[in-house]
């Protein structure tokens, strides 16, 4: 059964200071699955307190899907005026001119958005105080199809190991849909340019490895059948879904963080909004202390720089 929090009837949520309607709570937006907005609004704040520190500080863009997952979305990236006061803000430059998007900072914030039918978060790679410099490097490892699942595995596992080399600290999520992230912390030194050129010239070396698996090609057509290492999210204003992100597909899944161990079994279908909150009363976030394990990266380019051109 969905996860399901219920606790008055009404239509108006109070959390802490913040009070807000809950327009049509039990309107469905996974009708297969029965999950309700008031359902929605339920898993965020259950999951609030693990994944706001994965937030905090970041703009996000929202995906929204007012008549359901079913129906078409829409992506927002400004604040609309309607939004209260209270939800957070932060204003980024973009090509001429200014724009100011949400960030999640707290759980009254995640909870109003899911009640505005925001079902996925998609986060910077950089924090609104410093938006040009990452702390965060991703390397999105996409299958061509559902049944390639442990070849993106592998490649994740290889990817790791060329990093840990470097001295830097992996680590992995499910995207909630097909694939894998590979996501390093990094200390805020390098600009976007610089990070997505390493990442590029990494992903290009752990392709090679395994040339009939893997690829770098951007164009689908040239993939053949391979794992795409997509480094192009490294970059200013891109976003990659936000850890325990719900995505609007059929049974509901969760962009959920893992131990490098559980590879082995991770499914989509593993990880739902059904069984997340459980999931994280029962163990530790995998995640939990990732900013700790930021590296600088200048040396590490050096490093790898040199290692390339003895290759």
């Amino acid at each position: 059964m969905p996860y399901q929090v219920r606790p008055v009837a009404s239509s108006e949520l109070t959390l802490g200071k913040h009070s807000f309607a809950l327009p049509h709570p039990d309107k469905l937006l996974f009708p297969r699955d029965a999950l309700t907005k008031q359902d929605l609004v339920g898993y965020y704040r259950a999951v609030a307190h693990i994944m706001v520190p994965h937030l905090r500080g970041r703009p996000l863009m929202l995906a929204r899907f007012s008549d359901g997952m079913q129906a078409d979305g829409f992506y927002q990236k400004e604040v609309p005026g309607y939004f209260p006061d209270w939800v957070h803000r932060a204003t980024v430059g973009k090509k001429g001119g200014e724009l100011t998007q949400v960030v999640g900072d707290d759980e009254a914030t995640l909870a109003y958005l899911a009640a505005q039918a925001c079902i996925t978060f998609h986060s910077w790679l950089s924090r609104s105080d410093k938006p040009h410099v990452p702390d965060r490097l991703v390397f999105d490892l996409d299958p061509s199809s559902d049944g390639d699942f442990p070849a993106v595995r592998t490649t994740a596992v290889d990817l790791r190991e060329c990093l840990e080399e470097l001295g830097l600290v992996p680590f992995v999520q499910t995207t909630g849909s097909r694939g894998l992230h590979v996501v390093v912390p990094t200390e805020r030194r390098q600009c976007f340019d610089e990070v997505r050129s390493f990442a590029h010239d990494l992903a290009e070396q752990v392709a090679s490895r395994a040339p009939d698996e893997r690829t770098t090609e951007a164009r689908k057509g040239k993939r053949e059948g391979r794992v795409f290492i997509d480094v192009q999210r490294n970059a200013y204003a891109q976003t990659s879904v936000a850890p325990y992100s719900v995505r609007s597909l059929p049974g509901a899944p969760v962009a959920t963080p893992l131990d490098w161990g559980e590879l082995e079994v991770a499914r989509r279908a593993s990880f739902t909004v059904a069984g997340i909150p459980a999931r994280l009363r029962s163990q530790h976030d995998p995640w939990d202390g990732i900013s700790d394990c930021a590296r600088p990266l200048g040396k590490v380019m050096q490093k790898f720089a040199k290692r390339s051109r003895a290759r």
